[in-house]
């Protein structure tokens, strides 16, 4: 066993969980009320899969959102892949759970960021750090780049509240 017990790891594998958890609820039952959500991930992970135009758009990272037309939705162990519309253009994507940077549903004020690790390894984590979101983001967040998916204008998304789980270490 190790010198400390690795909370960040912990954290984060907690999290993709839920992410995974709700997503599968989703595919059973569709989007409750007015549940929607921005995802925003990593475009550059080796594990994504999208078109090529889109990776020429969004070289870095990309935010999709879930909410009025989705279709294939399926959920893994370790990813998701869906099918958005991007300008009346269907189009498959394959999301790994830790390629996502955040996690956001506007509508109960819920979201959920990943810190990215500069690591030479991605799947280790410093254990130094081990604090999935920092205090001076749960403020400031915002959605990264808008996608290309249909929102209707009267669904103006509400401000997104970000959990910081340092409120409740001991």
């Amino acid at each position: 066993m190790g010198k400390s017990i690795d909370y960040g790891n912990l954290m984060h594998n907690a999290m993709r969980g839920l992410i995974r958890q709700v997503l599968e609820n989703v595919r059973k039952d569709g989007l409750p009320g007015d549940h929607h959500f921005f995802i925003t991930f990593d475009t550059m992970h080796p594990d994504v899969e999208l078109a090529d135009w889109l990776s020429d758009r969004y070289p870095e990272e990309m935010t999709v959102v879930i909410q009025h037309w989705f279709d294939n939705l399926e959920v893994n162990e370790d990813s998701f892949s869906i099918t958005l519309n991007f300008g009346d253009s269907p189009e498959p994507l394959f999301i790994p759970y830790d390629a996502i940077r955040t996690f956001v549903d506007p509508s109960v004020e819920f979201g959920l960021r990943f810190e990215t690790q500069d690591s030479d390894d991605d799947d280790d984590f410093d254990e130094e750090d081990d604090s999935a979101i920092s205090d001076s983001e749960v403020a400031d967040f915002e959605p990264a780049q808008k996608s290309d998916t249909h929102v209707e204008k009267n669904d103006a998304p509400k401000e997104a509240e970000i959990v910081s789980l340092d409120n409740f270490r001991k």
